[in-house]
C-alpha cells in the first residue's frame, strides 16, 4: 500500500492509496511482472466507533476509485488468496466504485484475457455468503457506447468462479455501429438473462432503424431476437438460436461468437437459414445496384463465417450455400427484355421475340460462395418457359462486372427461333445441336456490368 491513513475525530474513517493484493504465492511484491488480484488507486470508508465493537463489523460506505480484478486462470487458482480459516465478516451498506476493471485470465494460447471495463459501479447490502445487488455502467467498445446493467450477482465462488450465479437487466442505447468498419446505424437493445458466470442464459432484442453495410449504403430498418449462452470467463456466446427481420424478410441463425487472439476480436460463425425473404431485400442490403437488380422471392442456406480484423466487413464476410429464387423479374429493361425474347425463341416463337410481349418471370437456384468481396457460383440453373440455362461464374459485389460461361438448352431446334430465310438456312444443322433430349443446346456467355450486360454465344471458350 502506498498511503495509508486512520482518522477518529469524526467516528472511524480509513483512507488510502495504491493497494495491492497478491497470491499467497507471490509474496515477493517487488518481483518484476507479479499482476496483483486486485488493485485499487483509491479508497475510503467510515463507521461509528461503537459499529467496530459490534460482530459482525459494519460500515456505511465504501468508496473505491481505480479497482482492478484479476481472476486467474482456472489452472492458477490453487495460488490464489486462501479464503481457508477464520475469517473477518464485515458489512457494507453501500459499495460505489468509479473506474472499474475486470481481468479474467486464461492460458490458453488462443485466447487474450476477456476484459470489462466498468466507469460506475454500485452495489447495497453487501456481506459473506450474500449475493450482491448491483447498478453498472459497462464500457462497450465496439460498438461504442455504455451498457446500463442491474441486479443480482453472487454469492462468489472463490473455488471455482465459473458456479457464481448472476441474474439481471441490461439495456445498450444509441450504439454507433460505424466503429465497426464496414457497417452502420444506430442500435438498441434490451435483454435479460441469468445463470452462473460460467453459462449464462441471455435474451435479447435489438433494433437498428437505419442498419447498412458501406458495400451496399443503403440503410434500412432491422430488428434481432435471440436466446444465447454466454460464458462469462471467456467471453465466447453460443446462439441458439437468432432470428432476424430485414424490411419484410425474415431469417433464422444459430451458431457462436468466440473470442480468438490473431487478429484480436471476436469469430462469428453461423449456420444462417432464410425460410421465405424477397430477393430484393437481401440484394438492398449486401449490393450497391440501386434498384436492386431483380425482384423475387427467395430460399437460402449458407454458412456466415466472419473473422476479425480491420478491413471492412464486406471484405471480411465468407459465405458457403446455395438459394433459389422463384418468380423473379429484372429491374433492368436491357435484361428483362433478352429474357423474354430468350423465352419466346426458346418456345419455337421467333416472331413474338420482336413483340412488346408480357414480361416472363425466371427461376433461379445454385451454390454459391462469397470471399474478398467476389460472389462465385460453382452451380448457377436459371429456366424460364421455353429455355433453361446452366451456367458457373462470377459476380462483384459493387455490380461493376460479371462472367458467366454455360450451356443453354431450348425446346425449340435451332431453326424454329428464327423466322425467313434464317429458319431455312438452319434446317440442315439441326441435328448437330439437338442434344440430351434438347431441341436446341449451344454454348453461351453472359458478361460485362450492370450497365452494358453482354449475352451471346460462346463457341470460342475452352470449356
Amino acid at each position: 500500500m502506498a498511503e495509508f491513513h486512520v482518522s477518529i475525530d469524526h467516528g472511524f474513517q480509513v483512507s488510502g492509496q495504491g493497494l495491492k493484493i497478491f497470491g499467497k504465492s507471490d509474496l515477493n511484491v517487488h518481483r518484476l511482472g507479479v499482476q496483483p488480484l486486485i488493485a485499487v488507486d483509491e479508497f475510503r470508508f467510515s463507521a461509528g466507533i461503537l459499529n467496530l465493537l459490534h460482530a459482525p463489523m459494519r460500515v456505511h460506505r465504501v468508496y473505491l476509485k481505480g479497482l482492478e480484478l484479476n481472476i486467474p486462470a482456472r489452472e492458477q487458482r490453487s495460488e490464489g488468496i486462501s479464503l481457508k480459516g477464520r475469517k473477518i465478516k464485515i458489512y457494507a451498506d453501500e459499495f460505489l466504485c468509479e473506474q472499474a476493471r475486470l481481468v479474467i485470465n486464461t492460458l490458453k494460447p488462443d485466447k487474450l484475457p476477456l476484459e470489462f471495463d466498468i466507469s460506475n459501479l454500485e452495489m447495497g447490502k453487501i456481506g459473506p455468503g450474500q449475493p450482491l445487488r448491483f447498478t453498472a455502467t459497462l464500457v462497450n467498445p465496439k460498438p461504442v457506447g455504455a451498457i446500463q446493467s442491474n441486479g443480482l450477482f453472487g454469492p462468489w465462488q472463490a473455488d471455482d468462479p465459473r458456479s457464481t450465479p448472476v441474474r439481471g437487466k441490461y439495456s445498450f442505447s444509441r450504439a454507433d455501429l460505424s466503429t465497426i468498419r464496414g457497417i452502420g446505424g444506430i442500435l438498441s437493445s434490451t435483454g435479460e438473462y441469468d445463470g452462473t458466470l460460467g453459462n449464462i442464459v441471455v435474451d435479447r432484442k435489438t433494433e437498428t432503424p437505419d442498419f447498412r453495410i458501406a458495400i451496399s449504403g443503403h440503410a434500412m430498418p432491422l430488428s434481432t431476437e435471440f436466446h444465447a449462452i454466454v460464458d462469462g470467463t471467456s467471453g465466447d456466446t453460443y446462439l441458439e438460436p437468432v432470428k432476424a427481420k430485414i424490411l419484410h424478410s425474415s431469417l433464422v441463425a444459430e451458431g457462436s461468437v468466440l473470442r480468438v487472439k490473431d487478429p484480436h476480436g471476436h469469430r462469428i460463425a453461423l449456420n444462417v437459414i432464410v425460410p421465405h425473404a424477397n430477393i430484393e431485400d437481401l440484394l438492398e442490403l449486401g449490393v450497391r445496384t440501386d434498384p436492386p437488380v431483380m425482384t423475387g422471392s427467395a430460399k437460402l442456406k449458407t454458412r456466415f463465417d466472419l473473422p476479425p480484423g480491420e478491413a471492412d466487413v464486406s471484405d471480411r464476410i465468407r459465405l458457403s450455400g446455395e438459394f433459389e429464387i422463384s418468380g423473379a423479374h429484372f429491374t433492368n429493361k436491357k435484361i428483362q427484355s433478352k429474357v423474354d425474347a430468350l423465352s419466346m425463341r426458346g418456345q419455337g416463337r421467333p416472331k413474338e421475340a420482336k413483340e412488346d410481349v408480357p414480361d416472363v418471370l425466371s427461376e433461379m437456384a445454385g451454390d454459391f460462395r462469397l470471399a474478398n468481396g467476389l460472389l462465385s457460383f460453382s452451380k448457377l440453373h436459371f429456366q424460364v418457359p421455353g429455355t433453361e440455362v446452366n451456367l458457373t461464374g462470377k459476380y462483384t459485389l459493387d455490380g461493376n462486372q460479371f462472367e458467366f460461361h454455360g450451356k443453354a438448352r431450348m425446346q425449340a431446334k435451332l431453326s424454329h427461333m428464327v423466322t425467313g430465310w434464317r429458319s431455312a438456312l438452319l434446317k440442315p444443322v439441326d441435328p448437330f445441336f439437338s442434344k440430351h433430349g434438347a431441341g436446341t443446346e449451344v454454348p453461351v456467355k453472359v458478361t460485362g456490368t450492370k450497365s452494358e450486360p453482354h449475352f451471346g454465344l460462346d463457341f470460342g471458350h475452352k470449356e
